[in-house]
């Protein structure tokens, strides 16, 4: 299986969320795990984000990082090119969807079409409208 996570769904390899038991065991069984580069700094954030509102530990935040930094390298990562923040624009304009979203889309539709039905494909996404454009864009979705 190839596996795109966006941000939504990458924090949930490393905290304990709703789905995160889906999400460690789909990427666990992907041959291939891909994520724009942009899921990294979104990954970091929500890390913060979870330490300042109490949800993460400052030993559990070191571990997370620690993590991320180690299995980064492993991802196959969507670089920004011109033709993706076009095409990103674009979804953007068709799903009223916010920018780095906009950009996981793209992102995304890029990796689906590259593999070109040699292995199953999912897409690792909660975050509802993103969801939404990716079932309207026909994307096969990694599901609950």
């Amino acid at each position: 299986m190839i596996i795109y996570l966006d941000a939504s769904a990458l924090v949930k390899l490393y905290t304990d969320e709703e789905h995160s038991d889906l999400v460690r065991r789909a990427a666990s069984a992907a041959i291939v795990r891909a994520c724009h580069d942009i899921g990294y700094v979104e990954c970091r954030a929500a890390f913060v984000r979870k330490r300042k509102l109490g949800q993460l530990a400052a030993d559990d935040h070191r571990r997370c990082r620690r993590q991320l930094d180690r299995d980064w390298r492993e991802f196959h990562t969507v670089r920004v090119t011109a033709d993706l923040i076009h095409r990103a624009a674009a979804l953007s304009d068709e799903h009223g969807l916010r920018a780095y979203d906009s950009v996981h889309l793209a992102a995304v539709e890029a990796v689906y079409a590259a593999s070109d039905g040699a292995a199953e494909f999912r897409f690792g996404v909660f975050d509802t409208e993103l969801k939404r454009a990716a079932k309207s864009a026909g994307l096969p979705l990694l599901e609950t």
